[in-house]
């Protein structure tokens, strides 16, 4: 989807917009906007509507103070490493390819290194977790029974994305598709735990 050009005042609202939300951390009404130009509230309405046609802005309908430029959206950005595939069905091979990936500031709570798997298979979808989405993972070396964790398998020298459960000499991988089964390992090193989704654009 392309990006339009703004008229010489869509470019000055647009403007205001980014220095408004710079100024005081957050977005302007349409009767701020409207004051500030002069003008009335429905010609602001308008020009907000064919910026956002133009992908020059966002605005969410019937949200107060909702109007961004995609500018300020960058700032609420982080980026973090996309390693590469990780298996939601039987484990796969292991690929790192670290390439950056954009994700919402407010997934990632400070205090942790985090990184990005695009997952392949089907077998967390009971999770909300499906083929092609790309989960968010918090490097960590433990998490709770239960949790959804990055589990790297030494023996296969394969990593997979499973529910973890202990049992007394033995790890239960555990995936969350009612048509598959759980399966058991001896050896298995937790990477990290899942702790968001993007979904794949449908």
């Amino acid at each position: 989807m392309g990006v339009g050009k703004p008229s010489k005042r869509q470019a000055e609202i647009l403007r205001f917009v980014a220095k408004f939300q710079r100024v005081k951390d957050y977005s302007p009404s349409l009767s701020e906007i409207a004051g500030h130009f002069k003008v009335s509230i429905p010609t602001i309405h308008q020009h907000i509507a064919y910026l956002r046609k133009k992908n020059l802005l966002s605005a969410d309908k019937g949200k107060r103070r909702s109007i961004q430029t995609f500018n300020d959206q960058k700032r609420d950005l982080v980026e973090i490493p996309l390693m590469g595939l990780i298996a939601a069905g039987g484990p796969i091979e292991a690929i790192r390819n670290p390439e950056p990936i954009e994700v919402p500031r407010s997934m990632l709570p400070r205090g942790a290194n985090y990184y990005a798997l695009k997952i392949v298979g089907a077998s967390m979808i009971e999770e909300g977790i499906s083929d092609d989405d790309i989960v968010i993972v918090r490097e960590q070396q433990t998490v709770d029974d239960g949790e959804k964790a990055v589990a790297y398998l030494p023996d296969k020298d394969a990593v997979t994305l499973k529910k973890i459960y202990r049992e007394k000499k033995r790890i239960k991988l555990v995936p969350a598709n009612k048509y598959m089964k759980p399966f058991y390992e001896t050896n298995v090193e937790i990477q990290g735990k899942v702790v968001g989704v993007l979904r794949r654009e449908i």
